[in-house]
């Protein structure tokens, strides 16, 4: 594909992102942007700034007519490939990550071709290691794993991280998706990607999605917990969904997989400890952990911490008590960012993007941009 292709122009405007989008010798990342935007799709995308901003913005940027520009926004929006919301009347758009962000946004919508583009990618994207310096999402433990005398903090607890919320809708799984569609079924539950508040009310309204009542959601957990799936809400104290994994499909733990030592790159405040002497070798725990953590030798179970990522799946079925959850000291637990504001600044930090200077950068050329925008489409009274 040539230099100065949208397309390449929107793979260099992503690296700039929170979530980065790594490149790779053989443009698996290239062809991923050409089976979901077109060329003018492309050229727009990648003149849409981390602010929310008005289609007369976009139009200036990208040197195209407000009707033109508008065009090819309400497709994006449509296709699920940019975010867009009102804000005094008028529709702003703003550029989401590849991931977690508008690669999700793909569910119900994946074909064979995307997915095999996917799976040749997702190998470049776990060796940046920039998940393991921001995750994006963290891990909390089963409820059952949890001993009651435990001392945790609410953001650690499942049903307080639930409380803090009104609304709740459900979506189908994009990872156990993806594998379906390659012939890997795994057979756990595909609808169970769970939003709250303002994110439930965008999966209805999007059709990404469908609302669901607490008792509904509470059911869901009940599910994940059954069927061995691990319990990942986004990585702030409050967050606003969460993802039940499974280490056969779920992206991020197989590419935590993929690294030397996934402990040392998951957000967690919890690890599985094992006493020998109470095993019966009965092997359940090893069709319980999603992580491969747990091996059987003469007899025993083995655990390796490098691997154990304190989901608690292994210690709720162990009915010996040979396993049990653990909080880390103090000093080791992962420091959580309060919004998803500061979660995508620390993201983006860690691939050298987003410094207070950059940031106070965008946020004039925003400005400016506004005042341009307002001078050069001043006749037009929509957006």
């Amino acid at each position: 594909m040539k230099e100065n292709s949208p397309y390449e122009l929107l793979a260099n405007h992503l690296e700039k992102l929170p979530g980065g989008f790594a490149r790779t010798a053989s443009g698996a990342e290239l062809r991923i942007l050409d089976r979901l935007f077109t060329p003018e799709e492309a050229w727009v995308a990648a003149h849409i700034n981390m602010l929310p901003e008005p289609a007369k913005v976009v139009a200036l940027r990208s040197k195209l007519t407000l009707a033109d520009a508008c065009l090819v926004l309400d497709s994006l929006v449509e296709k699920r490939l940019v975010s867009s919301f009102p804000i005094h009347g008028k529709t702003h758009y703003m550029a989401q990550s590849f991931v977690i962000g508008f690669w999700e946004e793909q569910v119900d919508h994946l074909n064979r071709d995307l997915v095999e583009s996917f799976e040749e990618y997702l190998p470049a994207y776990a060796e940046t290691g920039l998940w393991g310096k921001a995750p994006q999402l963290r891990v909390i433990p089963i409820q059952k794993s949890i001993s009651l005398q435990s001392s945790i903090m609410p953001y650690e607890q499942l049903n307080a991280i639930l409380d803090a919320h009104t609304s709740f809708a459900v979506a189908n799984c994009i990872c156990r998706q993806e594998q379906r569609l390659l012939d890997k079924d795994c057979g756990k539950p595909l609808e169970t990607c769970l939003a709250f508040d303002g994110a439930a009310e965008y999966f209805a309204q999007s059709g990404r999605g469908r609302l669901i009542t607490r008792a509904e959601a509470d059911a869901l957990i009940a599910l994940a917990e059954k069927t061995g799936l691990v319990l990942q809400p986004g990585n702030t104290r409050n967050p606003g969904n969460i993802c039940m994994c499974c280490g056969c499909c779920c992206g991020v733990l197989r590419g935590l997989k993929m690294r030397p030592i996934p402990a040392n790159e998951v957000s967690t405040d919890f690890f599985a400890r094992l006493d020998d002497s109470r095993c019966t070798g009965c092997k359940v725990c090893l069709k319980r952990c999603q992580m491969d953590a747990l091996t059987i030798v003469d007899g025993k179970a083995q655990l390796d911490l490098n691997c154990c990522i304190g989901c608690g799946l292994c210690v709720s079925t162990c009915k010996p008590g040979a396993l049990t959850l653990v909080r880390k000291e103090k000093s080791e637990l992962p420091k959580l960012p309060a919004n998803d504001i500061l979660l995508g600044i620390r993201m983006a930090q860690t691939h050298g993007q987003l410094g207070w200077g950059q940031i106070l950068g965008i946020l004039v050329r925003s400005g400016v941009d506004r005042i341009r925008a307002e001078f050069a489409f001043r006749s037009y009274k929509g957006s």
